[in-house]
């Protein structure tokens, strides 16, 4: 066994991980791709992450409307504008993530072939990068699969929003664990 394990191969740590939705706004979530499941996976994201109290940071794009309802009402933070394609191109955007302390972002939005693809990748030389697979979408599948594929070959860990609930909860049985079950059950 190696003791020194990479940061891909080891399990999040709640302490360390900060959530990003990316762009899930008006004018783009009708022209979205599997559009239901994404917005049902990130609202069970936020709703995670308000129960164990992590970090989040939500984007908006300049000129696409507000984020949608469903979205908005379950984030309590500030909105970032941005009008570079990268989150990381809007030094309030980047100065957030430096000030959470966070070593892990972990990535939900649209689309994932633009917003969300340049962004993993402007934050792999600094961040271990999750891309929560069905928390994003594209207005076609194919440019999703080639962004998964890529954002993959890049570095990024490739992961569900289940997964990703059940990774940093560790285990069943627990008060936390009984408050999520509502959010993971289908």
């Amino acid at each position: 066994m190696c003791l020194e394990q990479k940061k891909t191969d080891r399990l999040l740590d709640p302490e360390d991980c900060l959530i990003v939705v990316i762009d899930v706004q008006e004018k783009l979530v009708p022209i979205m791709a599997e559009k239901e499941t994404l917005i049902q996976n990130v609202g069970r994201l936020l709703k995670f992450a308000k129960i164990l109290n992590l970090p989040v940071i939500l984007t908006e794009q300049e000129n696409l409307g507000p984020t949608v309802r469903e979205i908005k009402e379950l984030y309590e933070g500030e909105v970032i504008s941005k009008i570079h394609f990268s989150c990381f191109f809007s030094p309030e955007f980047d100065s957030g993530v430096e000030r959470s302390g966070k070593k892990t972002i972990v990535l939900a939005g649209i689309e994932s072939h633009i917003c969300v693809f340049q962004t993993a990748l402007s934050a792999l030389d600094r961040y271990a990068v999750h891309v929560l697979v069905d928390a994003v979408s594209s207005k076609s599948l194919l440019n999703k699969e080639v962004a998964v594929e890529r954002m993959r070959e890049a570095g990024c860990i490739i992961s569900t929003t289940e997964m990703f609930i059940f990774e940093i909860l560790k285990r069943a049985g627990t008060d936390t664990f009984r408050k999520v079950l509502p959010i993971i059950r289908y």
